[in-house]
């Protein structure tokens, strides 16, 4: 990474700034609030260039690195990480997509952006990289009615965008997907929305990188009750595992070890209750030919 940094996207670069940021305050054993007294920011300052939702002024990374006593080689390499947040915009920052951003929605984008690996689990709906343009469609009739049509259809192109990264020819995301039954057999919007939408999973469910899983009615209760949750996991190994959350109002990041643990666990034993990807599939399959 260090030695390709031009290169990099900005949300690699922010996540990366935000590590070794972190990595070297806790080296000279001062919190965010110290920081925060000593840089006269706020605590909240901090803590967004930390967790690497945001672009970073490379003045800014001039201080912390000051205050940290970073040496000259880390220094450099962290302003350029941060040139790069401040001069470069991924496509979901574009003007296009940026008025129809969810709070906190932006910085899930950026982590699924460079994830190696997703595991979701989804309760009622179709995952977001499995839907089709009805399907979404009518998610934000139902939810969000007072949207105006142009903003509507921003959100649905932006997600249709976010799916490019299964059949992306650098490094495609590896996709493992479990859905309950219910959101095979709900209809949502029309029956022919509803079969188009199946017909898509059972088509993205052939490429190499994705799995498909369905937990029967029939599985009883299970370790995934308490919701819906994603798992993204990354390539390099300094990035840990992140759980994302997300409900009608609020979105939430976690990298806490326990939450990690929990929902990777929980995940694998979903996984182990679940239909396999073959009968899974089967399943989609006849539940298609009923609409």
């Amino acid at each position: 990474m260090a030695g390709d940094i031009e290169a990099a996207s900005p949300a690699l670069c922010r996540l990366y700034l935000g590590i070794e940021l972190r990595k070297l305050r806790k080296g000279r054993g001062l919190v965010g609030q110290q920081v925060a007294t000593l840089t006269a920011w706020s605590p909240a300052k901090i803590t967004r260039i930390e967790s690497g939702s945001k672009p970073v002024e490379p003045m800014d990374v001039r201080v912390l690195c000051q205050l940290y006593e970073a040496d000259a080689e880390t220094a450099s390499r962290l302003e350029g990480y941060a040139f790069v947040t401040k001069t470069k915009k991924d496509w979901w920052q574009s003007p296009q997509y940026r008025p129809v951003m969810r709070p906190g929605f932006d910085a899930f984008i950026g982590l699924e952006a460079i994830a190696a690996e997703l595991h979701e689990y989804q309760s009622e709906f179709v995952p977001g990289l499995l839907q089709t343009e009805g399907y979404v469609r009518t998610l934000h009739a139902t939810a969000y009615q007072r949207l105006p049509e142009d903003e509507v259809q921003r959100r649905i192109a932006m997600r249709l965008t976010r799916q490019e990264i299964l059949t992306r020819k650098d490094r495609p995301l590896k996709l493992a997907a479990i859905v309950n039954e219910a959101v095979l057999r709900r209809v949502v919007g029309s029956p022919e929305v509803m079969e188009r939408q199946l017909t898509h999973m059972l088509e993205v469910a052939q490429l190499p990188n994705v799995t498909l899983q369905v937990v029967p009615f029939s599985a009883g209760s299970h370790p995934c009750m308490g919701g819906p949750f994603i798992v993204l996991e990354f390539p390099d190994p300094v990035i840990k595992p992140i759980v994302y959350l997300e409900n009608l109002v609020t979105t939430a990041v976690t990298s806490k070890e326990d939450d990690v643990e929990w929902s990777e666990s929980a995940f694998r034993n979903l996984a182990a209750m679940s239909l396999g990807h073959d009968e899974s599939l089967s399943m989609i399959e006849k539940v298609r030919k009923e609409y």
